[in-house]
Formats: structure tokens, C-alpha cells, sequence
């Protein structure tokens, strides 16, 4: 399984979309947002609702993960590229501020790398955890239907997933959302951060559902209130 490749590149995709080179991600959803949100009729859902998704989305697997959010507008408060771009940093310097605001030490003391600096089987592993997190954060909204599921593995596969990704990928698009199944993959605290924050950045807060998902995260995590207010409040610095 190739899942350190595939997160790479979803990350480098989401900060070409926040910087504005290569791939214009905020540029494609907001494509999209006009397309789906901004009219007064009605949108279908399928090739004959008035738009062609894979075409509109350019052939992005971060934009078919963020941009399969029928049930809402969609707008830049949602869409957290940098958070997603800089995961780890963000999420260790979450973790930092939220010592230093009770006079506690930011000594590691078993608190685990960032995904940026693991090596291989460590990075595989905290990838897929990742991965798994932003998929399943993805559908908390219930908006990603068969059509969807099917685009988003395209693209995985054309990010280069090997079989094994590929049938991961689709399994996790089927699977239920189990919040404390997913939080058991966490391989150390800074792992349970940054699949927090990597969820945050692929959803809006402000939705209901969306918001009962974090908070079931966040306690499956074990995550304190005030390292999950920084978590967020990062992702949204972030952008």
C-alpha cells in the first residue's frame, strides 16, 4: 500500500490551492459553490443536474473529498487548505499553546513525530490514519453519494494508489462512521492531533452534523477541550 504517496500529494494539492499555483483547489470549489449553491433552482444529483462534476473539479481528489458537500453552501470557512497543507507543525503547535496557556511543560515526553518527519512503515502507517480521517470527516454530512464515491477513487488511483489503496479507499468510502474505531488507529498523541485537525480542515463546524462528528472524535481521542479549541482555532488561522 502506497498511502504516505497518496497523502503527500493531497497535501501538496491543498497548499497549491491556498498559495494560488499549480492546483487552484479554493479556485475549482468555488467553481463549484457557484454551480451548486448560488442559483435558486434546483441542482440534481446526477450527470443530468446541470453540471459535470470530474470535469468542474478538475481532476482533484482534494476537491471531489471537500467538494462533495451537496447539503450546503460552499465557501472558504469550510474549506481549511493551509491546515491540510501543514498538518503536523500545525497540529504540534496547537499542542504547544495549549501548555503553555496552563504553565505546563512542551517537553516531548512520548508525544509522537509529525507526519512530515516520519520514515517509512511510521509514515505509512500515520498516512492511512490521516487518510481515514479525512474520509470519514468528508461524509459526517451524509453528501457523498455512489456517483461521488466513484470519482474520488478515480482520482486516488490517478494520484498513483496502487490495488491495495485503491480497495482501501473504497472501502472506507462504505464503511460506517465510527468515531471510536477510527480514534484506535491514533498511534500517539500527536497522531490524535492531527487527525482532529485534518478532520476540522474537511469540515464546517457550523454544520450540525458536522459538528456532532468532531465532538464524537474528540472524545473518542481523548482530546481536552483546550487542545481542541487550538486545534481549530490553527486550522482556521491556517486558512
Amino acid at each position: 500500500m502506497n498511502a504516505s504517496k497518496i497523502l503527500q500529494q493531497l497535501m501538496q494539492q491543498a497548499g497549491s490551492g491556498q498559495k494560488g499555483s499549480g492546483v487552484d483547489v479554493k479556485g475549482i470549489l468555488d467553481g463549484l459553490s457557484k454551480q451548486l449553491g448560488g442559483s435558486n433552482e434546483k441542482q440534481g444529483d446526477d450527470a443530468s443536474g446541470g453540471f459535470d462534476m470530474k470535469s468542474l473539479l478538475g481532476g482533484s481528489a482534494m476537491g471531489l473529498l471537500v467538494g462533495s458537500k451537496r447539503g450546503r453552501k460552499m465557501g472558504g470557512k469550510a474549506l481549511k487548505y493551509g491546515a491540510i497543507a501543514g498538518v503536523g507543525m500545525l497540529a504540534w503547535k496547537a499542542w504547544q499553546s495549549s501548555q503553555a496557556t496552563k504553565n505546563e511543560s512542551t517537553a516531548d515526553n512520548g508525544e509522537g513525530e509529525r507526519v512530515e518527519v516520519l520514515n517509512g512503515e511510521y509514515q505509512e502507517r500515520r498516512s492511512l490514519e490521516l487518510l481515514q480521517a479525512m474520509i470519514m470527516a468528508a461524509r459526517a454530512d451524509g453528501h457523498i453519494d455512489e456517483q461521488e464515491q466513484a470519482l474520488i477513487t478515480q482520482q486516488i488511483d490517478a494520484l498513483g494508489a496502487d490495488q491495495e489503496m485503491h480497495d482501501w479507499v473504497e472501502r472506507q468510502l462504505k464503511a460506517p462512521l465510527d468515531a471510536q474505531a477510527l480514534a484506535r488507529e491514533a498511534d500517539s498523541p500527536q497522531a490524535a492531533r492531527e487527525m482532529y485537525l485534518i478532520s476540522v480542515a474537511v469540515t464546517d463546524e457550523q454544520n450540525p452534523m458536522e459538528r456532532a462528528w468532531l465532538d464524537q472524535l474528540a472524545t473518542a481521542l481523548k482530546l481536552d477541550k483546550d487542545v481542541t479549541k487550538e486545534l481549530e482555532r490553527q486550522a482556521i488561522a491556517a486558512g
